[in-house]
């Protein structure tokens, strides 16, 4: 008489992936700095601000009057102009790489990917966020400090002697670098909104540069006030002397904006498909 044993194949439970901020934050990081794009709209940004404040600088020292140029000349305005001089160039630069980073993502199906391991969708949104904020405000930092570091002897040449630890220098400077990562973020905002490169360029630069001057001319108070309100017209006025609005005011109002896009663009992701 024989007896079968009989074997039981017992498979143990996968244990499940723990997702967490860090290792989210991690690869969004890593996607980031992969991209070509990222690196070469990095180093315009940088080139632009040296060149332009080399410009700037060159320009307003050669040409300044006599009689009033000594005033100038000891202005600490004068030092932060020639180092934030290319913002307004570099913020075209930023709007662009802000649109990219996600409508990229959405135009190759990668997002399908991220979506995919993190099912929960807005952790991504945020990662995304946090990373190209930070990175965006440290290297428009690092470009705006080399301008400025390469225009001050020219400045002192002539005579000026204000330095980068006054806070008439320096306050301006860290608000440049604030309002560059602001755009941007602003910008990937709407590339989330609109899932299109084209559509996401288009529609942040033209909230920059399109819609301000149409309101403007606009022959009525209401149009004038909404185009003060709106990014490019408020923005510049965290790093710059403004009439309208305080610096922190400018700063409230621009994380305003982002507040609200944002709040979109995660409804959008949370109730459409991939």
């Amino acid at each position: 008489m024989s007896t079968a044993t009989a074997r039981r194949s017992t498979t143990l439970p996968a244990s499940p992936i723990r997702l967490t901020a860090g290792g989210i934050i991690r690869s969004e990081w890593i996607k980031l700095r992969s991209l070509r794009s990222t690196i070469w709209a990095y180093a315009v940004i940088l080139v632009l601000q040296i060149a332009i404040g080399l410009l700037v600088i060159s320009f307003t020292v050669n040409n300044l009057d006599s009689s009033r140029g000594q005033a100038i000349l000891q202005s600490p305005e004068l030092a932060t102009a020639g180092a934030t001089a290319g913002v307004v160039f570099a913020q075209l630069v930023v709007s662009v790489l802000g649109v990219l980073v996600i409508s990229g993502e959405y135009s190759t199906g990668q997002i399908r990917s991220s979506f995919a391991a993190v099912p929960k969708r807005l952790p991504v949104l945020w990662a995304k966020l946090a990373v190209f904020g930070v990175v965006t405000f440290v290297v428009s930092l690092v470009g705006i400090l080399l301008a400025y570091a390469v225009t001050y002897p020219i400045l002192a040449n002539a005579g000026h002697s204000s330095n980068l630890s006054d806070s008439a220098v320096f306050l301006p400077i860290i608000g440049a670098a604030g309002y560059l990562a602001l755009i941007g973020m602003l910008a990937l905002g709407l590339g989330a909104i609109l899932r299109s490169t084209a559509g996401g360029i288009a529609a942040s630069l033209g909230l920059l540069l399109v819609v301000p001057v149409i309101f403007t001319l606009i022959p009525v108070d209401w149009a004038h006030s909404i185009s003060d309100w709106l990014p490019g017209s408020v923005g510049p006025a965290i790093y710059q002397m403004s009439t309208t609005f305080e610096w922190w005011q400018a700063l409230l109002i621009m994380i305003g904006w982002i507040a609200v896009v944002f709040a979109a663009a995660a409804t959008l992701i949370r109730r459409r498909d991939a």
